[in-house]
């Protein structure tokens, strides 16, 4: 006896879910694409029309075919990067370090409520820290040196407790270093070659954004 046609259609729909995610998460990463520029064509097999991201170079998806993982670490890029990215909400690293990356980090990307690792760091990112990233609670390793970063290190990342590593020497932050929750056990030479950072906090005792503007 024939299946319903109900039937028929439910199970239709079930096999195209992963390919809507894969056509929404696709939207995001061509998004970035248009605006990188890519003198060594490293993002050549970005192509919008395939079904799914999970093919492209680059780029790394779980078994539900959602992505969990850009690499775009020393890839000769420049341009920005997209707060549409911030859509990616499975992605657990995102790799786009020794690069030429401008703008600024979009606040947006403390929306990545699974991402582990934010590597950014040899860039010519500007502006500051976004306190959004303090949402980021599966958060283990923030690499943002040798950036051009300003204002304050947020201290919403104090309730980060997952975080065992944060670089953010070689910028232009100013006012104080956290001492508190993870900061506790960063290293100082973590914050070095920030000239308006003036050392860890006394807390109760020392503003932390003292002459950070």
């Amino acid at each position: 006896m024939a299946a319903p046609i109900w039937l028929w259609a439910f199970s239709v729909s079930l096999a195209l879910i992963p390919s809507a995610f894969g056509n929404s998460e696709g939207d995001v990463l061509y998004t970035l694409r248009k605006s990188l520029v890519d003198p060594d064509n490293v993002l050549q097999s970005w192509d919008p029309n395939l079904v799914n991201p999970c093919t492209w170079f680059h780029v790394t998806c779980n078994q539900d075919n959602r992505v969990t993982r850009v690499d775009l670490g020393n890839s000769n890029l420049s341009g920005h990067l997209v707060p549409e990215l911030g859509k990616l909400e499975h992605l657990r690293y995102l790799e786009v370090y020794k690069n030429n990356i401008q703008g600024t980090i979009p606040a947006e990307l403390g929306n990545l409520k699974n991402l582990i690792s934010l590597d950014l760091y040899n860039n010519n990112i500007s502006g500051t820290i976004p306190r959004s990233l303090g949402k980021l609670k599966s958060l283990v390793f923030l690499r943002l040196n040798d950036n051009r970063l300003t204002g304050s290190i947020p201290r919403e990342l104090i309730g980060v407790s997952s975080l065992k590593v944060v670089d953010v020497s070689n910028n232009d932050l100013c006012g104080t270093i956290p001492t508190s929750g993870p900061f506790e056990h960063i290293p100082l030479n973590n914050f070095e070659k920030n000239p308006r950072l003036e050392g860890p906090e006394l807390l109760g005792l020392a503003s932390y954004d003292t002459n950070c503007s």
